[in-house]
């Protein structure tokens, strides 16, 4: 049962999983960086604008500070450490990171923010930051990673095609390797998420019913995934296979327990982002009401004197 094999470089001797223990702070250097700096950046953004008069939705920034602590949540506490051992613990860690995070960081629309907050090339200059994104945004690479039949495709292969061949135990054994599978997770959320959530500009731009039906070409499969779990006979993954003695718990459960997450966590995106969607849908229908209501009013409703005139030379007609 001696797990000193493993090459984290961790001390393995966890004492049995509790909440308050999974919540203590045990930061992951490159998460921890990562978030402090997406969160400067974004507050930078915010207060550019602000000192230049123009508004930003104090919804977005609270979305976005919300969707940035829970990668922090996930990945600079002792449940990244009991997500080395545990597998019900790692798949909470998938589930936040790939499905949870992605959508709160993009409800805080960050690529909205750095288009009117980057600074636009001087007159000698040609590209500046602002011109740089705008070009990334326009590349065909962009084009094909945010279509849909690259993203639906990638989300699904980065449960079965991971978890299910030697890839997922290769990559747990090494530091670097955990942390690039994490960063590969949310960056697959993200690409996966942001043609359905449409709030910031991209180059795939789907209507709204087909966004409703991308969201849910994903969802079975991941459902059946943690079906896939539930029901397996004996430890599937070689990583969780002999838990630490002083963990007290089963590879078998807890893969069952990882599979019941995984399952259940299939249906918590489908709910945020129907109703972002929903609430999307209802304001740009609004705005078009406003807008017809805007122009009838600048018209002087010119249709109903075209109708009433077209009325009346009917009666001349008629005489």
């Amino acid at each position: 049962m001696d797990h000193s094999g493993h090459g984290s470089g961790m001390d393995m001797d966890l004492p049995p999983f509790t909440l308050g223990r999974g919540l203590e702070f045990s930061p992951d250097l490159f998460f921890l960086v990562g978030c402090v700096l997406a969160l400067a950046l974004y507050g930078w953004g915010v207060v550019r604008l602000r000192r230049r008069g123009d508004g930003w939705p104090a919804g977005r920034t609270v979305f976005f500070v919300i969707g940035v602590l829970s990668v922090a949540l996930v990945m600079c506490t002792k449940l990244n450490d009991y997500g080395m051992v545990m597998f019900s613990v790692h798949m909470v860690q998938h589930m936040v990171i790939s499905m949870l995070s992605p959508i709160l960081l993009l409800l805080g629309a960050p690529v909205t923010l750095a288009l009117r907050a980057l600074p636009v090339a001087g007159r000698g200059n040609r590209k500046g930051p602002r011109e740089v994104l705008l070009m990334l945004l326009h590349s065909r690479y962009m084009k094909i990673v945010t279509h849909p039949a690259f993203t639906i495709p990638l989300f699904i292969a980065s449960l079965y095609a991971l978890y299910f061949t030697p890839a997922f135990d290769f990559l747990m054994g090494s530091k670097p390797g955990h942390l690039g599978m994490m960063v590969h997770f949310l960056a697959v959320g993200l690409v996966f998420f942001w043609p359905i959530m449409g709030i910031d500009p991209g180059p795939h731009r789907p209507g709204y019913v087909m966004r409703m039906l991308e969201l849910f070409a994903g969802m079975p499969f991941h459902a059946f995934f943690g079906i896939a779990l539930m029901m397996a006979s004996q430890p599937m993954i070689g990583t969780y296979a002999n838990p630490p003695a002083s963990l007290g718990i089963d590879a078998l459960s807890d893969q069952h327990a990882a599979g019941g997450i995984a399952w259940a966590f299939s249906e918590i995106p489908s709910v945020l982002v129907l109703i972002a969607l929903v609430f999307q849908w209802y304001r740009s229908e609004q705005r078009v009401a406003r807008r017809a209501d805007r122009a009838a009013d600048r018209d002087g409703d010119k249709e109903l004197e075209a109708y009433n005139a077209y009325l009346a030379s009917l009666q001349a007609r008629g005489r």
